[in-house]
């Protein structure tokens, strides 16, 4: 996904919330403005005018930032991994994101 509100919102969620702090993808949706939606909508070529029409696009950069390990997602506070869920489209219901922490080599947050 290329840098849209969507990704430049959900990047911010990720770097204000340091671990074990999490958000809801509804906290990124909520942000945008109603621009933001309308950049998407062009974007994507799909009718979105209210914050939850963004959702499934949250959920997705979610999941793919998660196959690049920079965020876990989390159910019932369980970190779902690829033993739990194969697919983005098995997960029903809420989740929480969790930024991945990194650490150096010296084993120090990075």
């Amino acid at each position: 996904m290329t840098a849209t509100p969507l990704v430049r919102h959900f990047e911010a969620f990720l770097a204000a919330r340091h671990p074990p702090k999490t958000f809801c993808p509804s906290e990124v949706a909520r942000s945008l403005t109603s621009a933001d939606i309308q950049v998407l909508s062009d974007a994507t070529s799909t009718a979105m005018t209210h914050w939850r029409d963004a959702m499934p696009l949250i959920r997705e950069h979610a999941w793919t930032l998660r196959a690049r390990g920079r965020c876990e997602i989390l159910q019932r506070g369980v970190v779902l991994g690829a033993e739990q869920v194969g697919c983005l489209e098995e997960i029903r219901g809420p989740i929480r994101i969790r930024r991945v922490e990194r650490t150096g080599e010296d084993g120090s947050g990075a």
